[in-house]
């Protein structure tokens, strides 16, 4: 009899361990499902809240080549670099007579980018000597030979523009191949040059390279154009993604642009060792001068692109602000690198 007691007690004990098992599978199950489900909603909330911006060149039969994609948001990860740029943006509004500045921040490292103040638009001064090269460059891939094309300086142009930082310049009387007047554009940001380039620039080109990038396009001969730090970004990152010029015109592009000798600027806030392909233009007034800069820099083998676009009463303080940008940014980067 005892015996049998114990075997049903056993057979009980057996029965509630399989029912406790089963409803703690079913508990843990639910539980996972519904973890699961509130991770999926997360998923299809930040998806549906941060879409992407994709920018395809036009134009062709079948294909539509990927020039840019973009997040519509900020980088998470750069919220404290934001921060401290904002401070010193603001210091130098205080103290420094600075009106206006605009950044805009591209890390290729994860994709990521920030912006501050990012789509007021500024006058771009010589930073639309870049276009106008890679313009050149194109009309060289539509008609080989472009390049070598000589062109006589034979009469003085009337650039009216007061320039504080001077390089090197053509002289009257010399002739010139299109190849030599880019890089007195690029490398030295010479007015006379881009002069002349200008007079025998194909314009349907400059303004498909506009409308291509996605941006509007400029009027020829308009007395103004006004473009922002993100929209002018997007000449420098068609140039390092090799986006809309060939592999090699995309590389010869970049190794003028390294070859620029303003260093009053984005350089000022970087070791010297490190590679840069930047630009900077001058424009504005006597009352009110704009000064900007956009630049790729490489952090061992990391690159970001940064453009500082600012207007205030003097321009050396803008050059100031430009570089104490850069060398915070520099140093946020290397900490990520």
């Amino acid at each position: 009899m005892k015996k049998i007691f114990q075997i049903k007690l056993s057979i009980i004990y057996v029965l509630l361990f399989v029912v406790l098992t089963i409803l703690v599978t079913y508990f843990v199950s639910g539980l996972n499902f519904d973890t699961k489900n509130v991770k999926l909603k997360e998923l299809s909330e930040n998806k549906n809240s941060c879409d992407l911006n994709i920018v395809r060149l036009k134009g062709y039969k079948y294909i539509r080549p990927l020039m840019f994609i973009d997040s519509e948001c900020e980088g998470s990860d750069l919220t404290s670099t934001k921060q401290n740029i904002e401070q010193i943006i603001q210091n130098y509004k205080t103290y420094q007579g600075v009106s206006s500045a605009s950044f805009y921040l591209k890390d290729y490292n994860d994709n990521q980018w920030l912006g501050i103040n990012e789509n007021e638009k500024f006058e771009p001064g010589s930073l639309f000597k870049v276009p106008i090269l890679m313009t050149y460059l194109k009309m060289n891939e539509l008609t080989p030979g472009v390049l070598n094309k000589e062109i006589l300086f034979n009469q003085p142009f009337e650039i009216n523009k007061d320039v504080v930082f001077k390089s090197k310049s053509i002289q009257l009387g010399h002739k010139y191949k299109v190849k030599e007047l880019l890089t007195y554009m690029i490398e030295y940001s010479d007015n006379n040059a881009t002069a002349l380039l200008n007079n025998n620039l194909q314009p349907e080109v400059l303004i498909k390279l506009f409308t291509d990038l996605d941006l509007e396009a400029p009027i020829i001969d308009a007395k103004q154009f006004l473009i922002n730090a993100k929209q002018y970004s997007y000449f420098m990152r068609a140039i390092y993604n090799a986006s809309y010029l060939t592999i090699d015109d995309s590389e010869y592009a970049a190794e003028l642009l390294s070859k620029c000798d303003f260093k009053d600027g984005i350089l000022r806030g970087l070791p010297k060792n490190i590679r840069v392909v930047h630009k900077f233009g001058e424009s504005g007034t006597l009352n009110e001068r704009q000064l900007h800069e956009s630049a790729i820099v490489y952090v061992k083998e990391k690159p970001y692109l940064i453009t500082i676009m600012t207007k205030g009463k003097d321009i050396k303080i803008l050059s100031k602000l430009i570089g104490e940008i850069s060398q915070l940014v520099y140093k946020d980067m290397v900490s990520k690198s």
